[in-house]
């Protein structure tokens, strides 16, 4: 195969015959570098590639903070939903950014990539938020390869998600574990936002569902079924910045029809006729929508205002809480009580079984401990 080296300006370019394309001759040329010698080293090294492999890919100069804005704008913003956009954008700019940025796209290793995890694991980021690290960082390399052709290998492929210690002398680190609460300290938070309250009715939907916080605020009442004790799933609530709107589920797992039983139905009509009564009380000052979740003047409850709530439990009662503890209580008090995995599934709208399972494992040795006492008491 033919080539040679050429000088252009102040740099040295290299070139060779890359053969017929759509019946055409190609030509391929590339900056080769300052001096002939260069050019001449990079050419022998592309010819090389080329006829060993088929094909030439051409190593790019870009920088991993480059890049991953790039994937960013062509990827992430076109492809996925909003929520997700800004969590990828957090973790790009908050962190690989910081760690990476300056690096050559073409020149991070498996070992620094595989070390950034570690240590992200090690300074107490829990293990769903190191999943998300590993998500972006995984398909951004992969899509540098293909399709977008910056790099010949995606140096994530021999990454692995670090796992947790089983050393039992080890301290935990902060959020590994789910947050559950009692019965009794729900209660307690029941006490402190009694009914009437602004988060009353977020509180019981979301201990009586195991719903998310983006799925309870975005109920809307026509999404409710008081009479056969039925709630649809079928949007969320999205905040840009300070402006509310509807979005779609999580998964097409989390649309779902959730069974709900007398005590939330008679909750949710007390309240719902209470909204009435405040529609005629604040007459043109009220706020106008159909969402069950809102303030005493129709204003909506936002995962924004529901920050206050989490501040609360946490300082004045002293309840390690935040939204999601509800849901992690909800399918862990129906596991412990002898309630079908699969059903448990369904309900709170994971897509996959195994990740209920997995989720909820640490119920594991409860159920074990009440399966070995039923036996038990079977036999006296």
């Amino acid at each position: 195969m033919q080539g040679g080296v050429r000088k252009r300006g102040d740099n040295w370019y290299y070139y060779f015959d890359a053969g017929r394309v759509d019946g055409k001759r190609k030509k391929i040329e590339r900056k080769g570098g300052k001096t002939k010698k260069e050019a001449l080293s990079n050419l022998r090294k592309a010819l090389d590639e080329f006829e060993n492999g088929g094909s030439f890919v051409d190593q790019s100069e870009i920088s991993v903070a480059d890049y991953f804005d790039y994937w960013y704008e062509n990827y992430v913003m076109i492809d996925l939903k909003y929520n997700t956009q800004v969590a990828y954008k957090n973790i790009i700019d908050n962190h690989i950014k910081p760690k990476f940025g300056h690096y050559k796209l073409k020149s991070v290793q498996p070992d620094v990539l595989q070390s950034f995890l570690n240590k992200k694991l090690l300074t107490g980021f829990t293990k769903n938020t190191i999943s998300g690290f590993y998500g972006v960082l995984s398909k951004g390399f992969k899509m540098a390869v293909h399709p977008y052709k910056f790099i010949k290998e995606n140096p994530m492929q021999y990454v692995t998600l670090p796992k947790k210690s089983s050393n039992k002398n080890e301290i935990v680190r902060k959020g590994d574990d789910l947050k559950v609460i009692t019965l009794e300290e729900f209660n307690k938070i029941i006490e402190r936002f009694p009914a009437k309250t602004t988060y009353y009715i977020p509180l019981q939907i979301g201990f009586h569902t195991g719903m998310r916080i983006a799925e309870v605020c975005g109920l809307t009442w026509d999404c409710v079924d008081l009479e056969k004790g039925e709630i649809h799933v079928e949007k969320i609530l999205i905040m840009r910045g300070n402006v509310p709107e509807f979005g779609t589920p999580k998964t097409e797992g989390s649309i779902r029809n959730i069974k709900i039983g007398k005590t939330l139905v008679d909750i949710l009509t007390t309240h719902r006729d209470q909204q009435k009564i405040n529609k005629e009380r604040y007459g043109t000052h009220y706020t106008q929508n159909n969402h069950v979740c809102t303030k005493e003047n129709g204003t909506i409850v936002s995962q924004n205002s529901m920050k206050y709530l989490s501040r609360v439990v946490n300082y004045d009662l002293g309840i390690k809480f935040n939204f999601h503890s509800l849901r992690h209580t909800h399918a862990t008090m129906l596991i412990e009580s002898g309630a079908n995995t699969k059903g448990v599934q369904v309900r709170l709208g994971h897509s996959r079984h195994s990740t209920t399972v997995d989720t909820y494992s640490h119920v594991t040795p409860k159920m074990a401990d009440d399966t070995v006492d039923i036996f038990e008491n079977k036999i006296k």
